[in-house]
C-alpha cells in the first residue's frame, strides 16, 4: 500500500497520509505499466501537486495534500473523465505555489489547463462582497459555466470537502462559508442535478448557521429510526409481493429518509413540528423501463390510498436540470403518510449525479471541450443567466433577480404545438410571449389559457396550454412592468418603451449636453467631425443615436464630456468654436475650519450662494454684487442670470481649497428624476440615496395614466463629484428614463 509521509503540525510526529484505494491502484498499475494514457495523466498530476504541496498543511494541521486527493475522489466518484480527476489534483497548485498557468499546460496540456485557470478564477471571488462586485462576481461564474461547465463541477467538489473540514476553521469564517454555500453553491448543485452533492452541502451548512436547530432534527431522525425502518419494511415487503406478482422486474426498492435540512425546510414552510412531519423518509422503487414505472405506479395506488394533490409525473416533464421520476405520496399501512419514487436505473444515475451523467464532449483540435450549445436543453438555464447580464445593467436588481429566479422551482407550459416551456414561478403570459420571441411580446394583444380567454397578469400554472394573440398595432403597456416576473421580459418592455419615443429622447439628450456646454456654438458642435468622433468612440453610429443614449440613460453626460475632453486634448480636427468644455471635477472638496469662508475673493463680506443655479465645489463661479443688503450673489459660470449683469457688478472667485479636519458644508441641489411609474420606485430612490449618506430636504411625485412618473428632490451635496457619482448611479437603475438637474431660473 502506498502512503505519503509528512510532519504533523500537532504532534510533531510523521503523519502518514493513507491514499484511498482507487488512486492506490492507479499509482500501483502506473508504475508497472505507465502506457496507459489515462493512468498516465492522473497520476503524474498526483505526483506534481504531491511535491509542490510539500511543507504546506491545512488549518487542521494535516497536509495540504489531503485536500486536492479527496476532491479528485470525488470527481471520480462523479465519472468525471481524466482532466477533471487532474484538474481535482492541481486546482490549488497556481494560487498556493510558484507554478504558472503555463507551467500546467507545458506538464498536462491545454485542456487540464483550462480547467485550472477556471478554478482558480472561481476561488478569488466573493459572494459576500458590494452589490455591484458581487453581481460582477456572478457574471463571471456564469462565463466560466458557459465555457466548460466542467469547471463549476470542479468548483463543486472543492466546496464539498471544505465544507466536510470545516471545523477547523474560526466561527465567524464558518458562517460565512455555509451561507455562501447555501446561497450559491447548493442551489448550483441542484441546477446541475447532482443531487449527491447538493443535499450534503445543504445539510452542512444547516449543521453551521442553524446549529441547535441541527443537532434537534438529527437527535429526532436518529430518535425515530427504529419506528421508520419497521414502516418503511412493511411498505417495502408488500410492494415487492404485489410487483413480482404482475411480472415488474424490480432492479432495487429502497428505503431513505429525507435529508436534514430538508425536513428543517418542510417544517419552516408548514409551520408544523417535528412530531407532525410523517414523510420524512421514501421509498424508492427502481424498475428496468418506463412502461415499467407506470405499471408500478398502478400497483402503489392499488395498494395505498393516494393523497390528493401530491402526485408528480417528472418523466413526461421533467425538471430542468433533466431529473425524471414519478412522485406520489399515500397513506401507508400504519395510516401515516409516505412517499414514494419511481424511475428506471438510468433515471436514478441521472438523480444521483446530474450533468456528471451525460458529460457532452465536442471533439475540437484534438481535445474534449464542455461547453454551451444552443439545442442543448439542460442548459437553458444557463443561458437564460448570460441573457439576464445583458439584460440588466443594475448590479442589484440583477442580484436579486437571480436569486429570486435562478434558485426557485420553474413552473412548466405548452405552446399550441405541445413544447414545453419552462418559466420562473409567479411568470404570466406576458412573460411567456417574450420568451418565444421579443416580436411576440411586443404586438401581444391577448392570451388564451387553456383554451379560454385569461387576462394577461394571471399567473401561470404547471401544465397551462398558453397561446399568445398578436396584432400588428398592439404595443406593450407600461403596466405590464408591474407583474412580469422574468428579467428579459422586463428589459424587452422598457427598451421598447424608450425607442417608441426616440424623437423625444434626442429632444432630452439635446437639452442635457445643451445646459452642460451652454447653447452658443452646440449646433456647430453636433454637426461636426469631433462629435461623430465622439459618438463612434461610445459605440453609436450616428450623433441622433449618441442623442436619444443620452435622453434615456444608457449613457452618461459625462461620458460624453469626457470623450469631448480627450478629443480637444488630442488637437484632432477643429477646435468647438464658442462652447466651454467643463474642467475635470477635482476630489471632493475639502472641510472648510471654522471661520474659514469656503470661497475666496469674498473675504470679511457678506455672500450668499444663489438659488437659481445652486453652484458646487469643483463647479467654475463668479461673484455678482447684489442690489440690496445681501452682498455677494454666488452663481455658476454662464448662469442666465448673469448674462445680463454689468462688468462692474461681476467679481472674480473660486471655491477654497482648504484643510481636511473639519466640517464640510453641503449645498442644495435640485433634481428631476423621469421614470417608469411602478410601485415602490421612489422607495428605491430614496433607498440608493440612504446609502451613499445623502440628505434629502424635499421630494415629491407626479404621476398620469400611462404616463411616466416625474419625481423632484431637493437634496444637499458637497461637490460636483459627488453630484455626478449620485447622478451615474440613479441613471443605471432599471426603471430611470431621465435624470437632470433643474436650475430655477427666476431665482437670483
Amino acid at each position: 500500500m502506498n502512503t505519503v509521509t509528512l510532519p504533523d503540525l500537532k504532534s510533531a510526529e510523521p503523519y502518514e497520509l493513507i491514499l484511498p484505494d482507487w488512486l492506490n491502484q492507479c499509482l500501483i498499475t502506473y508504475q508497472t505499466n505507465g502506457s496507459n494514457d489515462d493512468l498516465n495523466l492522473i497520476c503524474r498530476a498526483f505526483n506534481f501537486a504531491n511535491q509542490l504541496h510539500e511543507g504546506q498543511y491545512r488549518k487542521s494541521g494535516e497536509p495540504y495534500i489531503a485536500h486536492p486527493v479527496a476532491v479528485a475522489g470525488l470527481l471520480r466518484d462523479l465519472g468525471g473523465d481524466k482532466a477533471m480527476i487532474a484538474a481535482g489534483f492541481l486546482h490549488d497548485v497556481v494560487e498556493d505555489t510558484e507554478i504558472t498557468l503555463e507551467d500546467i499546460e507545458k506538464q498536462f496540456g491545454e485542456e487540464v489547463r483550462h480547467l485550472v485557470e477556471g478554478v482558480t478564477k472561481l476561488s478569488k471571488l466573493n459572494f459576500s462582497s458590494t452589490t455591484e462586485q458581487q453581481a460582477e462576481n456572478f457574471r463571471r461564474m456564469f462565463l466560466a459555466m458557459a465555457k466548460d461547465i466542467r469547471v463549476i463541477v470542479v468548483k463543486l467538489a472543492d466546496r464539498l470537502h471544505n465544507m466536510r473540514t470545516l471545523d477547523a476553521l474560526r466561527p465567524d469564517k464558518q458562517r460565512r462559508i455555509a451561507l455562501e454555500t447555501r446561497e450559491i453553491f447548493a442551489p448550483l448543485a441542484n441546477r446541475l442535478g447532482i443531487w449527491r452533492l447538493k443535499w450534503e452541502l445543504e445539510d452542512l451548512s444547516f449543521k453551521y448557521l442553524e446549529t441547535d436547530a441541527y443537532r434537534d432534527i438529527q437527535s429526532l431522525v436518529a430518535e425515530k429510526r427504529i419506528d421508520r425502518e419497521t414502516r418503511i419494511e412493511s411498505v417495502k415487503s408488500l410492494l415487492l409481493q404485489r410487483l413480482q406478482e404482475i411480472g415488474v422486474k424490480v432492479l432495487e426498492l429502497q428505503g431513505r429518509p429525507k435529508h436534514l435540512y430538508g425536513i428543517y425546510q418542510k417544517m419552516e414552510r408548514q409551520q408544523k413540528g417535528f412530531h407532525e412531519i410523517y414523510d420524512i423518509a421514501a421509498v424508492r422503487i427502481i424498475v428496468e423501463n418506463n412502461e415499467e414505472c407506470y405499471r408500478a405506479l398502478a400497483v402503489v395506488h392499488d395498494e395505498f390510498k393516494p393523497i390528493p394533490g401530491r402526485f408528480k409525473d417528472y418523466i413526461g416533464l421533467p425538471k430542468p436540470n433533466r431529473y425524471q421520476s414519478l412522485h406520489t405520496s399515500v397513506v401507508g399501512t400504519t395510516g401515516r403518510p409516505i412517499e414514494v419514487q419511481i424511475r428506471t436505473l438510468e433515471m436514478h444515475h441521472i438523480a444521483e449525479y446530474g450533468i456528471a451523467a451525460h458529460w457532452k464532449y465536442k471533439e475540437t483540435g484534438g481535445s474534449h471541450q464542455t461547453k454551451l450549445s444552443q439545442d442543448d436543453e439542460k442548459f437553458t438555464w444557463l443561458r437564460q443567466l448570460l441573457e439576464w447580464q445583458n439584460d440588466l445593467k443594475d448590479a442589484q436588481e440583477y442580484v436579486d433577480n437571480l436569486k429570486d429566479n435562478l434558485f426557485d422551482d420553474d413552473v412548466y407550459v405548452f405552446t399550441p404545438h405541445g413544447d414545453v416551456v419552462a418559466l420562473a414561478r409567479g411568470a404570466t403570459a406576458v412573460d411567456f410571449a417574450y420568451r418565444i420571441h421579443t416580436e411576440v411580446g411586443n404586438h401581444m394583444k391577448g392570451a388564451r389559457i387553456n383554451g379560454k380567454w385569461s387576462v394577461v397578469d394571471a399567473s401561470l400554472n404547471n401544465g397551462d396550454m398558453v397561446e399568445i394573440i398578436t396584432q400588428k398595432n398592439a404595443h406593450p403597456s407600461l403596466d405590464w412592468l408591474n407583474f412580469v416576473v422574468t428579467p428579459s421580459a422586463r428589459n424587452r418592455i422598457r427598451q421598447w418603451y424608450k425607442r417608441s419615443r426616440r424623437e423625444e429622447n434626442v429632444a432630452r439628450g439635446r437639452d442635457m449636453l445643451e445646459k452642460e456646454l451652454g447653447k452658443s456654438g452646440l449646433d456647430a458642435l453636433l454637426k461636426s467631425e469631433r462629435m461623430q468622433t465622439v459618438t463612434e468612440r461610445c459605440n453609436y453610429q450616428a450623433v441622433d443615436d449618441l442623442l436619444a443614449a443620452l435622453g434615456y440613460g444608457e449613457i452618461t453626460l459625462n461620458q460624453i464630456v469626457n470623450r469631448l475632453r480627450e478629443t480637444m486634448v488630442k488637437g484632432q480636427q477643429q477646435s468647438i468654436s464658442a462652447i466651454t468644455l467643463p474642467t475635470a471635477s477635482p476630489s471632493p472638496a475639502c472641510p472648510t475650519k471654522p471661520n474659514v469662508s469656503p470661497i475666496l475673493g469674498v473675504e470679511g463680506l457678506v455672500y450668499h450662494i444663489a438659488g437659481c443655479c445652486h453652484p458646487l465645489p469643483g463647479e467654475s463661479i463668479i461673484g455678482v454684487v447684489t442690489r440690496g443688503a445681501r452682498g455677494i450673489s454666488i452663481h455658476c459660470q454662464g448662469c442666465c442670470n448673469v448674462d445680463q449683469i454689468p462688468g462692474d457688478r461681476l467679481i472674480p472667485v473660486r471655491w477654497n481649497t482648504l484643510d481636511s479636519n473639519c466640517h464640510t458644508p453641503t449645498y442644495p441641489v435640485d433634481l428631476q428624476i423621469e421614470a417608469i411609474d411602478r410601485l415602490g420606485v421612489l422607495r428605491d430612490i430614496l433607498s440608493r440615496l440612504m446609502d451613499l449618506n445623502i440628505n434629502v430636504r424635499n421630494a415629491g411625485v407626479k404621476t398620469g395614466r400611462n404616463k411616466p412618473a416625474r419625481i423632484s428632490l431637493r437634496i444637499d451635496i458637497r461637490d460636483r463629484q459627488q453630484l455626478e457619482c449620485l447622478i451615474g448611479q440613479i441613471r443605471n437603475m432599471s426603471d430611470i428614463l431621465n435624470i437632470h438637474r433643474v436650475h430655477d431660473v427666476d431665482n437670483g
